[in-house]
């Protein structure tokens, strides 16, 4: 049935995916901050919401497109980080490539980057977290550090980028 549901609704995010920003989007506590991402991203990758990751996290493969400094920081519980400029290729063994991945980072730009190289190497069910970390936190949900402890903490990326980290969510590093 998983399997089922994740088909449909690759389907209608694929259907969904344009260069442009679709009119659909999965929901974001802020509407500034929606517009941001719609403006940052290209939509090459279907995007998946905070909310739908949250009801099948077990069911995909997590991947982190952050440097290694902001994933030791905070990160999604179970993702593995493959990096940005330089992938860490060690950690797509084992994946099939009809797996269903989801790639995050701050609010969705490498991610989409990332998402695009893994295409290429013919990954076929891959994701873009719309908000990325930032929403996955704003929305309420937990973030761990190295040690898989969790924390309040998140990184930013740097100063200019913490105004999209609400307020209160989480302690804003960078």
């Amino acid at each position: 049935m998983k399997k089922f549901i994740l088909g449909m609704f690759t389907s209608l995010i694929a259907i969904a995916s344009c260069a442009q920003a679709p009119s659909e989007r999965p929901n974001v506590n802020s509407e500034d901050f929606d517009k941001k991402i719609a403006k940052t991203i290209n939509f090459s990758i279907p995007v998946m919401g905070v909310e739908d990751l949250k009801e099948m996290q077990e069911d995909v493969i997590l991947l982190d497109a952050r440097p290694q400094s902001e994933f030791d920081v905070s990160h999604i519980k179970g993702a593995k980080r493959i990096g940005f400029r330089k992938l860490d290729k060690s950690q797509l063994e084992g994946i099939d490539k009809d797996e269903p991945i989801v790639v995050y980072c701050s609010i969705g730009y490498r991610s989409e980057k990332v998402g695009e190289k893994l295409k290429k190497m013919g990954f076929t069910n891959v994701y873009n977290l719309y908000g990325s970390i930032f929403e996955w936190v704003n929305q309420g949900n937990e973030v761990v550090d190295k040690d898989e402890a969790t924390t309040t903490k998140v990184h930013t990326y740097n100063k200019r980028w913490s105004k999209w980290v609400e307020d209160g969510k989480a302690e804003k590093v960078w």
